[in-house]
C-alpha cells in the first residue's frame, strides 16, 4: 500500500530506505505511516513508536529471525485522537529470545492492535511478556495484544501477559496460545505427496503468513 515509511534492518534504522525520520509522529500525514522492521537480530534491540497526531493510521510490520541470543523490546504509545496503530510481529527463534511488547493507549478513541506470532525452533528458549495499558479518562479505546506460538517439541516457552485498564474500552483483547497442527492437516499434506520435511516447512510457512 502507498505509505510513508520508517525502515529498520537488523535492528538498525535505515534512513536511506525511509521517507520519514525515526521520531515521534506529531503531525498528520495524508498517507499511513508504515514501520518496517526486518532482518536478523542479536543482542539488545528496541523499537519505539509514539503517535500523537489525530486521525493518523500507523502500520507495523516486523519479520525477524533470531539465530543468536537476543532481546527485543517493542514499546507503542498512542495519544492521537481517532488514530490507530495496528500490525503483526513475526519472530522466528532458533536460539535464546526474550521479547517484550507493551502497548499504551493514552487518549480517548485511540486503538492499538498488535498480533505477535512466534516460531520456536528445536532446543530454543523463548520468553514472551507484554502489557496492554489504557489510561484513566480515555474511554472508547481499542486494545488487542495477542501472542501465538508454534513450537518444536524440544522448545522451551514462557508467557507473561498483563493488562492495566483504567477506562471503559470499546474493546480490550489479550491472548496467549500455542498452535499445533492437527493430524488431519498433516495427513492431507502427506497424501498430497509431501515428505516429512516438506510438510513441516509448509506448516511453518502457513503459520507465519496467516493473516
Amino acid at each position: 500500500m502507498p505509505a510513508e515509511t520508517i525502515v529498520f534492518c537488523d535492528g538498525k534504522y535505515c534512513p536511506e530506505l525511509s521517507t520519514l525520520d525515526y521520531k515521534p509522529i506529531i503531525k498528520n500525514y495524508d498517507l499511513p505511516v508504515h514501520f518496517i522492521y526486518v532482518g536478523d537480530l542479536c543482542g539488545n534491540n528496541k523499537l519505539e513508536i509514539n503517535l500523537g497526531a489525530e486521525n493518523q493510521i500507523v502500520k507495523v510490520s516486523v519479520n525477524v529471525k533470531i539465530n543468536s541470543p537476543a532481546f527485543l523490546n517493542i514499546l507503542i504509545k498512542n495519544a492521537g485522537k481517532n488514530s490507530e496503530i495496528s500490525g503483526t510481529v513475526l519472530l522466528e527463534n532458533n536460539s535464546d529470545l526474550k521479547y517484550n511488547c507493551d502497548i499504551h493507549n493514552m487518549y480517548k478513541n485511540t486503538a492499538i492492535l498488535i498480533k505477535n506470532r512466534v516460531l520456536a525452533g528445536k532446543n530454543s528458549t523463548t520468553k514472551l511478556s507484554g502489557t496492554a495499558i489504557i489510561d484513566e479518562y480515555c474511554p472508547d479505546c481499542e486494545s488487542d495484544l495477542g501472542f501465538v506460538v508454534m513450537a518444536d517439541d524440544n522448545a522451551k516457552m514462557e508467557f507473561m501477559p498483563a493488562q492495566k485498564i483504567k477506562s471503559e474500552p470499546k474493546s480490550a483483547e489479550h491472548s496467549a496460545a500455542i498452535y499445533k497442527p492437527t493430524d488431519a492437516q498433516v495427513f492431507y499434506l502427506r497424501a498430497a505427496g509431501l515428505s516429512g520435511t516438506e510438510v513441516e516447512n509448509t506448516l511453518k510457512e502457513a503459520f507465519l503468513s496467516f493473516d
